[in-house]
């Protein structure tokens, strides 16, 4: 039997005051977004890009780049794409797409393309298949606004701020040593775990703000209703995070309970591995 965490009041928890990377992330981002506009886009041919995914592609390259720098992995942010030069950690890609233009023969020069290396495609727009990779898996971006209300439910949601906290969040989650106590210090990151009425570990969840969105990434269940784990996680994070939309990505029956939490799919996106 799990030891209740310590109940952190969320709603009063200390406002984001920026994570300096993602800020800085997000001035480069500004810097390049004149490449190509909505217009540029229409001459060339190409459908303007739906603005949901660029935010959800631009929100999770960030938290992997948070993820890999605790891993003390080198990574860089470039107008198509954000890259790790260094093999990332278990799960995690070692590049992200942020446009549909990425060009697959730049990219792969940017990392460390031996097997293991795997790209997050955001568009589904690249065919890696020529150069040694194959398709993982196909999923879809969701987005959900946010909430009016934020009715936690009857799960007890709590923020994890101690080593020993995330190491019961990473054992209920078997995500190994993938994330490090770092992550706990960024304002930027909200690590949940919901326990049932006898203290037990029921579900968990992970959030990132970016610019515009919050990324809802790591959700699992233990003992919890799918259905009441997702309306939970996304009250609880729009208790954090007030006012911001929440994106992710999702897959088969997960993908489905995502909709019937008032989400919506946006995009595809295709992760590739050379195996």
């Amino acid at each position: 039997m799990h030891r209740p965490l310590r109940t952190v009041s969320i709603t009063q928890r200390e406002p984001l005051r920026g994570c300096r990377h993602a800020l800085s992330a997000a001035c480069e981002y500004a810097r390049f977004r004149h490449v190509f506009d909505d217009g540029d886009m229409t001459r060339l041919g190409r459908e303007p890009e739906d603005p949901r995914v660029l935010a959800a592609a631009r929100n999770n390259a960030e938290w992997c780049d948070l993820v890999c720098r605790t891993h003390g992995a080198a990574t860089a942010f470039h107008p198509d794409a954000w890259v790790s030069a260094t093999r990332s950690p278990p799960g995690y890609p070692d590049s992200v797409t942020l446009h549909g233009w990425a060009v697959a023969a730049d990219l792969l020069t940017q990392v460390d393309r031996s097997p293991g290396c795997s790209v997050k495609d955001s568009f589904a727009s690249l065919d890696l298949s020529g150069s040694g990779f194959d398709v993982l898996f196909d999923a879809e971006w969701i987005h959900r606004p946010a909430p009016a209300a934020t009715d936690i439910g009857v799960l007890r949601w709590s923020v994890v701020e101690t080593l020993d906290e995330l190491r019961a969040w990473t054992a209920a989650h078997e995500a190994g040593a993938v994330l490090r106590p770092a992550l706990l210090d960024d304002p930027a990151v909200m690590v949940l775990l919901a326990t049932d009425a006898g203290g037990n570990v029921a579900a968990g969840v992970i959030g990132n703000r970016s610019r515009t969105v919050v990324g809802l990434s790591n959700l699992f269940t233990v003992s919890a209703d799918p259905d009441e784990a997702w309306a939970g996680a996304v009250a609880a994070l729009s208790a954090v995070f007030p006012g911001l939309p929440l994106v992710g990505y999702e897959c088969g029956e997960d993908l489905t309970a995502a909709h019937r939490a008032g989400f919506t799919s946006v995009g595809r996106l295709r992760v590739w591995l050379n195996a």
